[in-house]
């Protein structure tokens, strides 16, 4: 009898429990057995003996042993709720400007470029390996207007063993003349790419329905997009209350709030997923918990365009679940490392406005980054922490490694080794990445 490859990972391990947002498990001298892609057992004393013993496996032939040092953490996979991959050439690019003169002006110039499918098949290809460097396991990317571009950004994840969302951007109203489609080709391009990725019959990626957001669209062609999702059982990904000027424009258009411009569209469902939030009024966050739907939180992009400081706290006062993302290029980098540290930033800010408020913690941080991510994009059954039964998406994090940014010049717990790296980490200290089992860095 043939046997599925075991991987064993014995040292510091570190995880949100379940569902239990309150409960963060901390496995000193721990292990984690996964067979083939999934976690087969989890604990605290680790014997290979017994371990073998009960799958039956010859030890020299069928066991890999991951010894973590003492610097070295086991963590989930980072979970990227939010990310424009045609935009990744502009990062750092326009951060003088706000939000929709920054599209105007940088945006919709470069993304209308993709019809050079070079030009998309270089910087996929850099973009997905730069997201999974920085420990990004799982992003939702909102790709091209054009489904050919798009396909390459899916092609790219497939290739480079990314777990992905990958969504052909909608939008009939742009202010270029070719970047831009009619109603018609608006509905049939969606309907043609979920069918592209569908028939790939790839397990790790999968289309999700991406109308850029209400200005770009009108209500008839949201609504024919939401049936699309409702027909196909199909995520959805969008943007909700990211500027002022946005959500006036949004109210004089469409004489309705931006959280029920989608609802009417029936956009708002448990498989939404909306950038930013920051001006999101009490009645649409009770909407958008009672729709089940997700924010986005993207503290990088929120402050290099000058839109706000989203409270991740007050979305979770009203039951909403909030994700990460670091919205490149209004971010300026795909990181989710770099998104936790400035998502406690915010934070900290708002408590200067407001002495009783208690800002977010790393660990509270720590969450939003993984299993948050999980349950926004409602694969929290398969990832987003280490229990039997969920499929391995992990990094093995170092703190001392020879080419980091940090200096490790005194020993540190598990939970100091967590702080060090949303603090100070970056792509350097992610040692390697494993994606359902297998290591893709």
């Amino acid at each position: 009898m043939s046997h599925v490859k075991i991987q064993v990972f014995i040292g510091n391990i570190i995880y949100w429990h379940g569902s239990k947002k309150s409960e963060i498990i901390v496995l000193q001298n721990g292990f984690v057995t996964v067979q083939g892609k999934s976690i087969v057992s989890i604990g605290t004393e680790f014997n290979i003996q017994c371990m073998a013993s009960d799958f039956k496996l010859n030890i020299d032939a069928d066991v890999e042993i991951n010894r973590l040092t003492d610097s070295q953490i086991l963590i989930p996979g980072l979970i990227d709720a939010h990310v424009h991959a045609p935009q990744y050439p502009n990062a750092g690019l326009g951060y003088d400007k706000a939000l929709l003169e920054w599209l105007d002006c940088y945006t919709y110039k470069l993304e209308s470029q993709y019809k050079d499918l070079d030009f998309a098949r270089a910087v996929f290809d850099r973009i997905v390996r730069k997201t999974l460097d920085c420990g990004t396991t799982t992003a939702c990317y909102f790709a091209s207007l054009f489904s050919d571009a798009s396909l390459i950004l899916a092609d790219s994840c497939i290739n480079h063993g990314q777990r992905a969302f990958v969504g052909k951007v909608s939008m009939t109203k742009s202010p270029l003349a070719d970047y831009v489609e009619t109603e018609e080709e608006c509905v049939a391009n969606v309907i043609k790419f979920v069918n592209d990725i569908i028939s790939r019959n790839e397990d790790l990626v999968k289309p999700i329905i991406t109308p850029r957001f209400a200005l770009s669209l009108n209500m008839n062609e949201m609504a024919e997009l939401g049936r699309i999702a409702a027909n196909s059982d199909l995520h959805i990904q969008t943007h909700v209350s990211e500027n002022r000027e946005e959500v006036e424009l949004v109210r004089d258009i469409f004489n309705l709030s931006y959280a029920e411009v989608y609802d009417e569209t029936s956009l708002l469902t448990k498989k939404t997923i909306l950038a930013h939030g920051i001006y999101l009024t009490d009645d649409e966050l009770k909407l958008i918990s009672n729709r089940g739907s997700s924010i986005a939180h993207c503290p990088e992009s929120n402050t290099c365009l000058k839109s706000g400081l989203c409270d991740v706290k007050r979305l979770h006062s009203f039951g909403v679940n909030v994700a990460l993302g670091s919205d490149v290029s209004g971010g300026p980098l795909p990181s989710i490392i770099r998104a936790m540290r400035s998502a406690l930033d915010v934070s900290v800010h708002l408590s200067f406005q407001n002495e009783n408020y208690e800002p977010l913690t790393y660990r509270e941080a720590f969450y939003l980054g993984t299993l948050g991510g999980a349950k926004a994009l409602g694969i929290d059954d398969r990832v987003g922490s280490f229990e039997v039964g969920k499929e391995f998406d992990a990094l093995i994090v170092d703190m001392a490694t020879g080419s980091s940014s940090c200096d490790y010049l005194v020993p540190c717990d598990p939970l100091e080794l967590l702080q060090k790296f949303i603090y100070l980490g970056d792509d350097r200290n992610v040692l390697k990445v494993y994606v359902s089992g297998k290591c893709v860095k």
